[in-house]
């Protein structure tokens, strides 16, 4: 598969928990998006998280709902966000809910940062692999490329990483199913 031509930069902040993962979702992520970076860690210190975050002549927007108790700048709008002028640094948290804000705590740059949030995300097709106690939780794959086609709009094709994670989804769930006996028990 060749990889998906993209205006948005993305930069995937990954907790190292979630690099050893089968289930992990970002190194399709990586190999599908024509510009993608991948930067393992859960504490970087300011001047490297400033470094990451800041691209000249590119907006950053973190894509993150909004949650209580963690600060957060001005949430554009969807057409604040496709409207602008500059392209956009998309910035995605690859951890655990509670990883995640974690991260959010500990770098105040991070949390500064302006939120976009998927409002009525998609059902997620990974429930096969990994459980969600909400219907809203998905991949960071698949969050990811509903921010890309919300920001990019039709100029955006999401379908060939979406059929590349059904392949994938489906493999992680065929080696995890428990080999059927076969003759006499």
């Amino acid at each position: 598969m060749r990889p998906t031509p993209h205006r948005t930069d993305v930069l995937v902040l990954q907790h190292p928990q979630e690099q050893r993962q089968a289930k992990n979702s970002v190194a399709l992520l990586r190999l599908s998006l024509a510009h993608c970076d991948v930067v393992v860690g859960e504490r970087f210190s300011p001047d490297t998280l400033r470094a990451l975050l800041q691209r000249p002549g590119r907006h950053t927007r973190l894509l993150y709902p909004d949650v209580p108790d963690v600060p957060t700048a001005h949430t554009p709008s969807t057409q604040d966000t496709t409207t602008t002028a500059a392209p956009l640094r998309l910035v995605v948290l690859d951890a655990t809910w509670r990883k995640s804000l974690r991260m959010l705590h500990e770098h105040p740059a991070l949390a500064a940062l302006p939120r976009l949030s998927l409002h009525t995300p998609a059902p997620t097709r990974y429930r096969a692999i990994r459980a969600a106690r909400r219907p809203d939780q998905v991949s960071t794959l698949e969050a990811t490329v509903q921010a890309l086609a919300m920001l990019e709009g039709p100029s955006f094709d999401p379908a060939p990483l979406l059929d590349a994670f059904d392949r994938f989804v489906t493999g992680v769930a065929s080696r995890r199913r428990p080999a059927t006996p076969t003759g006499p028990a």
